[in-house]
């Protein structure tokens, strides 16, 4: 079994032998001394130096180095993690690479160890140049080569990320990652996906299953804030044999604060920015039997116009609550059950007055043209005034969910 240890292909790099001329001048440079000497063989003044004190580079061991792959290894795994060492002397240059690039890494201790930081890719060739230094300056240089496992789609998970990249949303915009397949260790995937913003705000993974994992702050986002999201999962272990497939990474901006306050049992919706009143709006909600959730909502789609079918919430064709509206305009998704708040031209003469609708906030066209036109994903909707809550699952309902039993939803608390 060979060592995975590798130090495969050194040459020690000193200085070059001296040729003839060299030897000439050397010749040369004797019979000089020798015309000055006492007879002592001892050029005059000079002490008589001890050679044992005299260090040279030939007296000094080079320096070795060292990788923990094997030369020619195949089959390495993508989460391997490359570490080069130097013994007696330091690391000058390390660079691993593949076709696919570069792989990021550090060195450590004095710059007598490099350990990467970035997965490597599958079923890749990579090589592994060290040059390394010992006291006197020699240089020692090693080359290493080894391929990585091959994987199938069916072996790697790819997350994809929310809000997009260079998107402005709501202060109320949770950052959501989604994986294609499922990821067994969260907690290795959680150690490699960070959230920072500017201004700083403290803030939590939750993991909502094991394809879905959402980031929000204690508070709502400030206004203004600018987010990083890092997500450096490539070649990490996910668990039960599949690795992660691509490293993403998005920033985005939170614009002005956007609550609006709905109150269901007085049929209005106040609209604040940057906690300004704006306006008051009469609204309708959800009629006995279809009421409207009460509790934090954020908007998740915005559709200028949808058409709005009652089967897509579970009422039957044919029922006498049945509908079927091809054209609903200003529609903004606030559930994954299907509540949105809509422009409801039909129920203008109880807006304000009463709740006729099957679950959704209707407003005038008007009203709800000036809203939409306003409104980003993640503005934040707070729902008062009826006697069934918003269940946190129930689309982006983070908010719901206490700050002490949030924070258990990481896989690191």
């Amino acid at each position: 079994m060979p060592s995975p240890l590798s130090h495969s292909r050194s040459r020690a790099r000193g200085p070059r032998a001296r040729g003839p001329r060299a030897g000439l001048v050397a010749l040369a440079a004797l019979a000089l001394l020798a015309a000055g000497c006492d007879g002592s063989g001892l050029v005059p003044g000079s002490g008589g130096a001890d050679p044992a004190d005299e260090t040279t580079a030939a007296a000094v061991s080079a320096a070795v180095v060292t990788t923990n792959v094997a030369d020619h290894a195949t089959g390495v795994p993508v989460d391997k993690v490359v570490k080069v060492r130097a013994d007696k002397g330091t690391l000058s240059s390390v660079v691993v690479r593949s076709k696919a690039g570069r792989v990021a890494g550090d060195l450590r201790d004095g710059g007598t160890r490099w350990v990467s930081s970035a997965g490597l890719e599958p079923g890749a060739r990579y090589r592994v140049r060290a040059v390394a230094q010992n006291s006197a300056g020699q240089s020692v240089e090693s080359t290493t080569t080894f391929t990585t496992q091959d994987l199938g789609l069916d072996q790697q998970t790819y997350p994809s990320v929310a809000p997009l990249q260079g998107e402005t949303v709501g202060v109320g915009m949770p950052v959501i990652v989604t994986f294609d397949l499922p990821v067994q260790d969260q907690a290795s995937f959680e150690r490699h996906m960070r959230v920072t913003s500017t201004p700083a705000q403290p803030g939590s993974w939750h993991w909502v299953s094991s394809t879905e994992a959402h980031w929000r702050p204690q508070q709502y986002w400030q206004a203004g804030t600018k987010v990083s999201v890092d997500v450096a999962v490539n070649g990490v272990a996910a668990g039960g044999g599949i690795y992660g497939q691509e490293d993403r990474t998005v920033d985005f901006e939170v614009g002005a604060a956007h609550v609006y306050k709905v109150n269901a049992r007085t049929h209005q919706m106040k609209v604040f920015e940057n906690g300004t009143l704006l306006r008051t709006l009469p609204i309708t909600t959800g009629k006995a039997g279809f009421t409207t959730r009460s509790g934090v909502k954020v908007i998740m789609e915005k559709y200028a116009q949808k058409r709005m079918n009652s089967e897509t919430v579970g009422i039957a064709r044919g029922s006498a609550e049945a509908y079927d509206i091809d054209d609903v305009k200003w529609a903004m998704r606030l559930t994954s059950s299907g509540e949105f708040i809509h422009a409801a031209p039909w129920s203008v003469g109880s807006q304000g007055r009463a709740n006729v609708s099957h679950g959704c906030t209707g407003l005038s066209t008007d009203n709800a043209g000036w809203l939409y036109a306003m409104s980003r994903r993640g503005d934040v909707v707070e729902y008062v005034g009826t006697d069934r809550p918003m269940e946190p699952g129930n689309g982006w309902g983070d908010w719901n969910v206490p700050w002490q039993e949030y924070v258990t939803g990481s896989a690191l608390s």
